[in-house]
């Protein structure tokens, strides 16, 4: 997908890469409500296409009941949810650490005074950027990194059957 958007907005991949870039001069201010509520959009529908897609799937393994918690749970498929053990500060911590090198990583990626990345895969070095942050950081608060992919299905979620509980 990042292949797809690069040269329409410059891949912004959620709201914190956005945010990032207003603050540095690299998008105008103006733009960034747009900006951020295309990507929840985007999540939201992503959201929408997976639970169409696997809806018999999803009502065979819940006996038709949508759960958030429990043997049976399913809302983890579309969100991330702290792990029991999280603190909400190691939680909070763990996300604005992880941010930040994400943040850092990409705008290194990008600076053209840089080693830069051939022209044409730079989509490809922010996936295995990802990857990396998420299995060396262990993201285990919720989704790192990403408030828009976490925050669009849990409105799909709850609106789709799961109900509020999404939200807790």
């Amino acid at each position: 997908m990042t292949y797809f958007v690069i040269y329409f907005s410059g891949g912004h991949i959620n709201p914190a890469v956005s945010l990032a870039m207003c603050v540095t001069g690299r998008l105008k201010w103006t733009k960034l409500p747009i900006y951020i509520l295309a990507q929840l959009l985007g999540a939201f529908v992503g959201a929408a296409a997976v639970f169409g897609i696997y809806y018999d799937a999803f009502m065979d393994y819940s006996n038709g009941t949508l759960e958030v918690t429990g043997p049976n749970a399913t809302a983890h498929i579309f969100a991330t949810y702290p792990a029991p053990y999280l603190s909400l500060i190691n939680g909070f911590a763990d996300q604005v650490m992880s941010t930040a090198v994400l943040l850092l990583a990409i705008f290194a990626i990008f600076d053209t005074r840089n080693n830069s990345v051939p022209k044409g895969l730079e989509p490809i070095a922010v996936g295995l950027l990802i990857i990396v942050l998420t299995c060396s950081l262990g993201m285990n608060s919720g989704c790192a990194m990403n408030p828009a992919r976490d925050l669009g299905p849990r409105l799909f979620t709850a609106v789709a059957g799961w109900g509020m509980e999404v939200f807790t």
